[in-house]
C-alpha cells in the first residue's frame, strides 16, 4: 500500500497547473517593413505558466480582413496578396515553448495563404495579479509563403502586445 501511495504523491506533485489566459483589449498585432499597419480580430488560446514554459500551449488566429494600413487601397492590396477570399485566416500554433534568459521562445507553425512554415516568436511575459502582458516579435518572409504580388516587401517585422486576464 505504501509504494502505491508514494507513487500517487509523486505523480500528483509532477502535475503542472497551467493558467488559461484570455486576450483582452486593447491588444496590438502590428507589422513593419516597406508597408506598415495592424490586424484586429485576434483569437487565441494561451495556456502558460512562466515557471513551466515547456508545458505551454499557444495558438492564435487573425482574420486577414481586419487589416488596417491607414489607407483602403493598401488594405485591398494586402488582402489580394494574401488571397483573403481563399485563405481568410492567419494561424500560429506552438510546438514547443522554452525560456531564454529573461524571455521565452515559442516555436511553432505559422500558416499564411495556405502555406505552413516553422516560426519562432520571441516574447516576454509580465504577470500582474489576475492579468499580465505578453510582448513579442518575429519576422515573416512573404515570399516563403508564396506572397509575390508587386510591391510585397522582402521582410516584415511583426510586433505583439497582448494583455491577458485569467
Amino acid at each position: 500500500m505504501w509504494p502505491a501511495l508514494l507513487a500517487l504523491i509523486i505523480a500528483i506533485s509532477g502535475f503542472v497547473a497551467l493558467t488559461n489566459w484570455k486576450v483582452k483589449e486593447p491588444y496590438e498585432v502590428k507589422f513593419y517593413g516597406k508597408i506598415h499597419g495592424e490586424f484586429k480580430g485576434l483569437k487565441a488560446s494561451i495556456q502558460f505558466d512562466k515557471n513551466h514554459p515547456e508545458e505551454a500551449k499557444i495558438s492564435a488566429s487573425i482574420e486577414v480582413s481586419t487589416i488596417a494600413t491607414g489607407f483602403f487601397l493598401k488594405n485591398n492590396h494586402v488582402e489580394n496578396a494574401l488571397d483573403a477570399d481563399k485563405y481568410p485566416t492567419i494561424r500560429f500554433s506552438s510546438t514547443a515553448v522554452s525560456k531564454s534568459g529573461n524571455a521565452y521562445n515559442a516555436n511553432g507553425n505559422l500558416t499564411i495563404r495556405g502555406v505552413t512554415k516553422p516560426t519562432t516568436i520571441h516574447f516576454t511575459f509580465e504577470e500582474k495579479g489576475d492579468g499580465g502582458i505578453f510582448k513579442g516579435s518575429f519576422k515573416v518572409i512573404p515570399k516563403s509563403f508564396n506572397i509575390t504580388h508587386s510591391g510585397t516587401p522582402d521582410e516584415l517585422n511583426i510586433a505583439l502586445v497582448v494583455p491577458v486576464t485569467k
